[in-house]
């Protein structure tokens, strides 16, 4: 099935989670990552069990603090 990962267009088999995509885009401090599945953010607690579906866009956001 066809996705969106980061604006780029992305094939992955039915039944992939968020936590599987996670892993499989090696994305830097998972603990740290925010993701949006088409605007609507997840839970760290759901990613497992998050089924991604046709068509959906998925963003992965970091917030960063600092100032003083």
């Amino acid at each position: 099935m066809n996705i969106t990962v980061g604006g780029k267009q992305r094939n992955v088999e039915a039944g992939w989670t968020l936590a599987r995509l996670i892993e499989d885009e090696k994305v830097e401090n998972p603990e740290y990552v925010t993701v949006a599945v088409n605007d609507a953010f997840v839970d760290h607690a759901d990613f497992g069990t998050t089924e991604l579906a046709e068509g959906d866009t998925v963003e992965f956001l970091y917030f960063m603090g600092g100032g003083r």
